[in-house]
């Protein structure tokens, strides 16, 4: 059956901070030079906000650049940051440390970002952006000279075997002059456009973090709206990079979380098993007890910074957000980059497709290169503010002390102008083997600040059509029992927030089971599987969380 196709200016995959900004800037440009550019986005949630988690504090800068005029028009920021707590925690205590300067959050927001990003939804289409969720882009489309053409939406109705079913429906293709990949961390599309245009060529790779996160109702007693308490050390060990956030927002609820570097290297360590144990703690279970976990969520973060910043643009197309790796990780914040990003991509692109932009040489087919758009964000206060921490994130690989010590040297001393710049790793690369590692007895959950993870992915609204293709897929079948499991003690049950991969004991021996309906879309396991073996796909359109208010 052949595929419909649908023809636009702009295409943009993603329906995050990043994606919407685009689309919002791009419209607005429209309005103010009496042009008319068409533009859709393709999400793979079911509605905007339901895949997106964060946080989180927003920064409003960018924001402010997009709407001025935000307040009046009923931007869901409803609790100003008011007090930060930094504390270094150990086993049974806790010590109080200075906030570092890139911490700080005065006139910040304490938001949830689905709810930001629904609330953008709804400004696009007032500006007659055409928003199509639970559609997961599935294939990027080129022309015959190798330009990207666009991209088409997963197939719906394939069975498990392959096969199409009585619900058959084929994907569509979304044409464009200039196709913007806001796809978030690790997008599966952007790994093929890093490989056919070589977009990481001369660059760091990149390097991520996961981050765990729950949405708590406490006690109104326990309660201080615009609290933000950020900490580090216990429960992870000194050679581990992570800590974790406790956000108060409005209505008794809190939010708390859970991030660790995925450069780990103990294969018995599971982030979500320290995220539990960490609510244990005596200065943190005071918190929760009493309260109620309304939901749950995981998600992999870009931590490279600006060394790790791929190529941005290609024939067609660029990148925005987080799936270039825009976070500031010190700062502990990435939508007002994503946001800029998107801002900054949108004029370049409208320049480009009305002919102000000679850079931007048209092909043949009729796509564009929007050459300008990395020196236009080079000159921008992004750029200044990834440059000034670059060294940070990458000088814990001297373990805590020493990224502590050389982190309070570069922001009190060289401030951010150090002429050096420390380099990154392939998280995938640093694991060593079980049998060098001591083991890590995890306490058993106590159903009251501490839960399973089948519990835990209830709460996220997972849910998947069971007779589709499994889209957790391996490249060799044979490498998780040959190499995982015999060298790594089988590492993807640990690293996986959502319980997805199982080895299963039988007559014949071992074999992996991978729980697909669990998957919460966090790519940890692309990421972090030693011999890279396992590579997401898209599932078909709608599947995965649900998020509400995260």
């Amino acid at each position: 059956m052949e595929r419909e196709s649908m023809e636009f200016d702009v295409v943009i995959v993603g329906a995050g901070p990043s994606g919407l900004s685009t689309a919002i800037r791009l419209r607005q440009l429209c309005a103010e030079h009496d042009s008319d550019l068409s533009v859709c986005i393709v999400e793979k949630g079911s509605e905007v906000g339901a895949h997106i988690l964060s946080g989180a504090v927003l920064e409003p800068r960018s924001l402010e650049e997009l709407f001025p005029d935000w307040k009046e028009r009923g931007a869901p920021l409803h609790t100003p940051a008011r007090e930060d707590r930094f504390l270094f925690l150990t086993r049974g205590g806790a010590v109080r440390l200075p906030t570092p300067p890139q911490m700080h959050n005065d006139g910040n927001y304490i938001i949830s970002l689905g709810n930001l990003c629904r609330w953008l939804g709804e400004q696009a289409e007032a500006l007659d952006v055409s928003i199509f969720p639970g559609f997961p882009a599935a294939e990027v489309l080129y022309h015959e000279d190798g330009t990207v053409r666009g991209v088409a939406t997963r197939d719906m109705g394939i069975g498990r075997d392959g096969q199409p079913k009585g619900s058959f429906e084929p994907g569509v293709e979304l044409h464009a002059r200039a196709t913007v990949f806001a796809e978030g961390c690790r997008g599966h599309l952007t790994k093929a456009l890093f490989e056919r245009f070589d977009l990481r060529a001369g660059v760091d790779p990149q390097t991520y973090g996961i981050g765990i996160k729950e949405l708590w109702e406490i006690e109104p007693a326990r309660h201080e709206p615009g609290l933000i308490v950020h900490t580090l050390g216990w429960p992870l060990d000194r050679s581990t990079y992570g800590g974790s956030f406790l956000y108060h927002l409005e209505d008794h609820q809190i939010a708390v979380g859970f991030v660790v570097g995925l450069d780990y290297a103990n294969p018995h360590l599971s982030p979500f098993d320290e995220f539990q144990r960490f609510k244990t703690h005596p200065k943190i279970r005071p918190t929760f007890e009493g309260g109620r976990r309304i939901a749950y969520g995981a998600r992999a973060i870009s931590e490279g910074g600006l060394q790790s910043i791929p190529r941005l643009t290609f024939p067609g197309g660029l990148l925005v957000g987080d799936t270039a790796g825009f976070l500031n990780v010190p700062k502990i914040k990435g939508t007002h980059t994503a946001m800029k990003s998107g801002i900054t991509a949108a004029e370049a692109i409208f320049d480009a497709l009305n002919g102000a932009a000679p850079e931007a040489a048209a092909s043949g087919a009729g796509a564009v290169e929007i050459a300008d758009y990395r020196p236009r964000l080079e000159g921008t206060w992004l750029w200044d503010e990834l440059h000034r921490v670059r060294n940070l994130r990458p000088s814990f690989r001297w373990g805590l002390w020493g990224g502590m010590l050389y982190s309070g040297l570069d922001t009190y001393l060289l401030r951010g102008r150090a002429p050096w710049t420390l380099h990154h790793h392939p998280d995938h690369t640093t694991l060593e083997r079980a049998s060098e590692c001591p083991r890590i007895e995890y306490p058993k959950p106590d159903g009251v600040v501490s839960f399973d993870r089948n519990s835990s992915v209830f709460l996220s609204n997972t849910n998947h059509e069971e007779d589709q293709p499994v889209h957790l897929t391996l490249k060799d079948d044979s490498a998780p029992i040959t190499v995982n499991l015999a060298e790594y003690d089988a590492p993807e049950q640990r690293y996986c927030p959502a319980g997805v991969y199982e080895i299963v004991r039988e007559e014949g021996g071992p074999r992996l089971q991978i729980n697909a309906q669990n998957c919460v879309h966090c790519k940890t396991c692309d990421i972090k599987d030693p011999t890279q073996n396992i590579h997401w796909i898209a599932p078909e359109g709608g599947g995965g969380p649900n998020y509400p208010n995260m």
